[in-house]
This record gives C-alpha cells, structure tokens and sequence, in this order.
C-alpha cells in the first residue's frame, strides 16, 4: 500500500475560560503548568516515532484550547524539536489557533518569527452583543484589532472562524459579519452553524436560536456574499481564495495520516498491520504523568475493513470536489469493487465515483443523508 502524506496535530489544551458551547477537550488555565505539559509533548513525540517510517511532515496544527496562551519560546522548543525528529516538506503548513484576547496579540510577531506561518483567529462574530452570548472573552474591536495585527506581523494566510445561527442573530446580522470578514482580506474563512453539543452548558440551559428556515438563509445568503469576493467553498464550512486551502485538514478530508499528540490528541496511521487509530489521555494531569514515563498512549484500533469504506466517504465526501478514484486504494488499501459495491444503493444523482468520488452539486445538500445511506 502507498504510505498517504503525513501530518501532526498538537493539542494544547488551556483556556481563558470555558466557553459554553465548547465541547472541545478545554480547560480553564488557572492548572496551566506550560513547561512540564511541553516537556510531555515532547516524550509524547518521541514516541510515536516508530510507526510512521520517518515520513516528512507535510503540515502541523497546533490546536486546543488556547494555543496562543503559550509562550512564543515554548512554540519554538516544540517547533524545533518536531524538526529533529521527523524531516519537514519544503512548503510545510504550521497553523497556530489564536483567540482575539489582547494577551495573546502582543505574541503574534514572535510566533511568526519561530516559524509559525499560518494563524486559525477564533472570532465568531464581529458583534459585542453575540460575542457575549456565546460567552467570549473578547469584543468586537478586539476582534478587528487582532486581525490587523497579524497581518502586521507578516503573516499572509489567515483564517478567521466565524460562527452563525447565534441567539438573538437574524440574517443581516449574519451576513454583516461575513461581509465583515471579507473586507480583511484573509485568506480563509471558516464559516459553521453554532451547534448545541452534549456535555456543554449550552445543552443544559439551550439559548433561543433561529428557526431552521431562517438557518438556511442565512446559509445561502453568506456563501453568496463569500462567493462575491471570491472565498471558494471547498468543503462543508470552509472557504478560500485562490491557493490557500488548510493544507492541514485537506490531508484529513483526503483519508491521509496524522500523528496527535497532547492530551486526548487522536492520530490515524498506516502500518505493515494495517490502518490504526490511537489516542492519548484525556485529562491534562493524567496525560503529563503518563507521557512524562513514555505512556501518553491512552488506546488503540484497527479500523476494520468494511470500517474503511464509510470512514474514507465521511471525509472525501465533505469536500466540494471529492478526490480522485484511485486514492481509495492507495488510501486504504481496498479495490475500487469494494466502493462501488458499498455505493451501489445510492442515487447516480447524488453521489459519483468516476473519474473523483464525490457529490453532484444536488447532492452536496444531502451529505448527511448519503452517509446515513452508506452507515
């Protein structure tokens, strides 16, 4: 079987504080220990080493949690570290999520200096009112605020994350922000509906959102205005100019291997014994004394065979334009009979296997439906 692109997903996972929709596996700083948790990361990777044939990283999302609460100098350990052990591509991709908070601002410049060239802002909205029912720390002139300062640290690829469907948001509200959004000129938008989660605050006192026909307005209308000013959908809730697609979640959308590391991090391998899943503790204090003796490894699975098929389509299928046929094989290690057996009791106009698996423009509305089908 061909070995698909490798990439790493790091998780740090402190906050400000616990927003109310998060179902994220975040935690309030105030138990931060910054250098013991990074010396973890780095056993944690050490660890991991042995499964992926010294593969070059083809990018890294630093995710959580806050990541921008980290010291910059502690960004560059990690960063350095990650270059010794594993090569990276020419052209790697090295995301770090942020949050509009002054705190972290005053660091922008300094993570880029330490090879950090891509920033994921958590905005959500560009309206005080919204931000503070969603539970946000920041306003709305803090978000324009580290938007610009970014930009003037030199980073040129930008994503903004922005939500819709908020309490008390009608559709010019919704497309304001949107249109907010594009008047920055970032690169990439991520743009989903706000959903109630288990386990959140949100689902234990659930706000008043708008109605499902109102949602979808207010949908259409936002891909049509991100459209305008040319921010191409490229997958269910993301959109980007000419070239800056997340390198990084496209190798998870094309069935592509990942290492994860930090606490409750998941990593998806291909190896001599076949397709793994593998996790690690959950809980922060947990994680840093199991990674800390090289036991950060929580558990660990085979996917199945008949296992291989939904989970390749739960992700290629989220992308607007699919992907070429011939990466089901290489991806999984199946022949072609065995998609299209899986496939067969789907409408042609839904779905289409030939030359790229993928949608038709109809049935991209109906992706839920089609896996359901598939399940």
């Amino acid at each position: 079987m061909t070995l698909p692109p490798l990439s790493l997903y790091i998780h740090l996972p402190w906050c400000m504080r616990k927003c109310p929709y998060c179902d994220f596996n975040s935690h309030a700083v105030g138990d931060m220990d910054e250098a013991r948790y990074l010396q973890a990361l780095l056993r944690d990777l050490d660890s991991e080493l042995d499964f992926v044939q010294h593969r070059p990283l083809q990018s890294i999302f630093i995710g959580g949690g806050t990541p921008s609460l980290f010291a910059a100098g502690s960004i560059d350990r990690l960063l350095a570290h990650c270059a010794k052990a594993l090569p990276f591509a020419a052209d790697i991709e090295i995301t770090l999520e942020a949050n509009p908070g002054t705190f972290e601002q005053e660091k922008f410049a300094a993570f880029r200096a330490v090879g950090v060239n891509r920033l994921s802002i958590g905005v959500q909205s560009f309206h005080a009112d919204h931000l503070q029912a969603l539970g946000r720390i920041h306003d709305d002139a803090e978000a324009h605020r580290a938007i610009d300062m970014a930009q003037q640290a030199g980073f040129d690829n930008i994503n903004i994350d922005l939500m819709y469907a908020l309490p008390g948001q009608d559709i010019a509200q919704a497309c304001s922000d949107v249109s907010t959004a594009c008047s920055k000129a970032v690169q990439h938008i991520s743009h989903y509906q706000l959903t109630i989660e288990p386990n959140t605050l949100f689902h234990k006192y659930p706000p008043q959102q708008p109605g499902s026909e109102q949602m979808w307005q207010m949908q259409t209308a936002c891909q049509q205005i991100l459209a305008q000013h040319g921010y191409r959908q490229y997958e269910v809730s993301a959109y980007a100019q000419q070239g800056r697609r997340s390198r990084h979640n496209l190798n998870y959308w094309r069935f592509g291997d990942y290492l994860g590391i930090g606490a409750g991090a998941h990593g998806k391998l291909t190896t001599a014994q076949g397709i793994v899943r593998r996790w690690k503790k959950r809980q922060p204090e947990a994680y840093m004394r199991s990674a800390l003796r090289g036991e950060a490894l929580s558990g660990s699975a085979h996917i199945a065979r008949e296992e291989r098929v939904f989970e390749f389509l739960l992700n290629a299928l989220r992308l607007r334009e699919g992907v070429p046929l011939q990466t089901f094989t290489a991806h999984t290690g199946l022949a072609v009979d065995v998609l299209q057996q899986a496939c067969a009791a789907i409408d042609p106009a839904l779905l289409q296997l030939e030359p790229r698996i993928r949608t038709t423009e109809y049935g991209y509305r109906f992706i839920d439906d089609i896996l359901q089908r598939l399940m």
